[in-house]
Parts: C-alpha cells; structure tokens; sequence
C-alpha cells in the first residue's frame, strides 16, 4: 500500500513539472480556429452531459431521500430545505448554461475581435445587491425557523428528557411525576449511577434512567443534553432534530412526534427502501432489517463513532404512559 502511495504520488510530481512545460512553452503554439471551434463544441457538449448528469441523479436518488417529518417542528426545517434548494437549483441551472452556452457561442473565429468592456456600475450594483438580499432574507427566514424551534418556553405540558452522551453510547433520564429532572455531573458517576445524577437532590429521586428512548405521539418533548467526555452531537434525522452535546453545559431543544414508529415502517418510501436493503441483506445472507428511529451522534467523537446510536420507538401517548410506568426511577435503581 505505501508503494503504491510513493508511485502515485511520483506520477503526480511528474504530470505537474510536465504541464508547467506546457504552460512556458504557449508561446509557441497558437491555437488555429478549428482548435477553437473544437474546444467550443466540446464545451457545449460537455453542457448537455452535465444536465442530463443532474436529471439522471434526482431521478436514481431521489429515493434515498429522507421520508416527511416525524415531527411537526420538522415540517418547518423542510419547508426552508425546500426553498433554498429550490433557489440553489434555478440560479445554478441557469448559471451554468450561461457559462457553458457563451463558451460555445463565443469561441474564437477569425476576425471576430473581443469587446473591451472596462465597467459598469449598473451591472456590479445589480450582481453584488442581488445576492445579497436573497441571502439576507433566507438567512433572517432560516433564523426564525431556528427561534421557533429552539423556543421552549410557551410549550403545554411537555415531557422532559435528558440525552447523556458518552464515547461510545447513549443514555437516557425522564423528568419524573415532578416533570423536573434531578441535578447532574460528572463527578457523581458511580457504580450503577453512570449518569451522574445528584440523589441528594429531591427531584433526582422519580427521575426514570433507561437504554432505550420511547416518545409519545403528539405531546411535546423537551430534551436536555449533557456529555460526559467530548463533543458529541444529538442526531434525530426523521425528526430533523440535531443539538450538539457540550460537555460541562447543558443544551437543549424540543419537537413534536407526529408518526409513530408503526406509522413510520408504513410509509411508501420507507417501505420501498425496507425492501431495498433487505434484498441488499438477503444476497449477503443477512438477516432483514426493520426501519426503527434512531438517535445517532453527527460528530466523529473518537474510534466507535460509527456505533454511537440508540433506537427510538414512538407510541400513542396512551402506550407510552403505560410503558413509563413500567421503569424503576433512580431511587428503584439506586437501591436494587
């Protein structure tokens, strides 16, 4: 491999010394009209590869594609996706054309001379304030999606979860009947108490610890995020969710589940891609896979990074009542 690294790397050596000899010998070679022409339709041909390049991705892909949001906070995340990708695509279209297509038009022919156009301050004006109030606004839209999300405040009877992030795993603690989450830090953990909780403090004793996130359908969740180690970040891509997981601080953001997990295995796309992987899974002689949400970390955190997920399950809010009050509390935990 390191062979085959140093080979690489003296051919590479040798191409650049070879067109920098191509370079300081220009001088001598003109470029004829036909060399011109050629380059010119190959220019445009390049320009109809590219687009049909583009059409074949969104059409081969598009599958891959998340399915719609789990959450109705996602909804708006979608909705500003939606709109910058849009503005992305028409003006790269365009641009793209016109670079290509004035490439073609313009190729040199004999006795056509160049215009020498010193400047326009109408033209810089329009190509510098343009942008520059498109890109102001998606960014002052992008903003208030951002605050409605992120604000928790007016929020009605909301579940509050901590997300504790450690390499290379997750854990989790529900605010108890209190619906207060017990203090933490790190200097706590001990034994079973892997979190850190303080059970000195009152709220700490009803708090729920558990390995596995359950949501309800349709009530707020608050999550409060912790790291035990280095930066992490909370990843939720169905529900368009991610915060990163600061250790020494406590950050935090809140959605709506709108799709239950058996609402989600449902969906067309996520039906059509279970059947895609599972046939992928059946020719390497894997057992199938079932679609569950997942908590993942979107930061390469160290070595395990990759196996840093927890499975997240959402219930009508009747069956997750009932499975909360299944769990031991902290003070269960603690004394068993």
């Amino acid at each position: 491999m390191l062979a085959l690294i140093y080979i690489l790397i003296a051919v590479f050596i040798a191409s650049t010394f070879w067109q920098l000899t191509n370079v300081f010998n220009l001088k001598k070679d003109i470029a004829t009209e036909e060399d011109n022409d050629q380059q010119g339709k190959l220019m445009f041909a390049f320009m109809v590869f590219f687009y049909g390049l583009m059409i074949f991705s969104f059409w081969k892909y598009w599958a891959v594609l998340l399915p719609k949001s789990a959450s109705i906070e996602g909804e708006q995340t979608d909705q500003l996706y939606d709109i910058t990708m849009l503005l992305i695509l028409v003006v790269q279209a365009i641009m793209q054309f016109l670079l290509f297509y004035f490439a073609y038009k313009y190729r040199g022919i004999k006795g056509r001379k160049a215009l020498f156009y010193a400047d326009s301050h109408k033209l810089e004006t329009i190509w510098t304030v343009t942008p520059a109030v498109v890109l102001a606004g998606l960014i002052i839209y992008g903003l208030s999606v951002w605050i409605d999300i992120t604000d928790t405040s007016d929020l009605e009877d909301p579940l509050v979860v901590e997300l504790y992030a450690k390499q290379f795993s997750w854990e989790a603690r529900y605010a108890g009947k209190d619906n207060t989450l017990g203090k933490a830090n790190v200097r706590f953990i001990e034994g079973i108490n892997t979190m850190g909780v303080d059970m000195t403090d009152l709220n700490s004793v009803d708090d729920i610890p558990v390995r596995e996130l359950h949501l309800p359908k349709g009530r707020p969740v608050i999550f409060k995020f912790r790291s035990q180690d280095v930066l992490h970040s909370a990843y939720m891509p169905h529900f368009r969710a991610q915060m990163n997981c600061v250790p020494g601080m406590v950050t935090q953001f809140g959605f709506t589940p709108t799709m239950t997990t058996e609402e989600m295995r449902a969906d067309e796309k996520i039906v059509a891609k279970v059947e895609n992987i599972n046939k992928i899974r059946t020719e390497k002689g894997e057992d199938p896979y079932e679609f569950d949400y997942l908590l993942l970390c979107n930061k390469i955190c160290g070595a395990s990074h990759y196996n840093m997920q927890m499975k997240i399950v959402v219930h009508e809010e009747a069956d997750f009542n009932k499975w909360l009050a299944e769990q031991q509390t902290m003070a269960q935990v603690i004394k068993n």
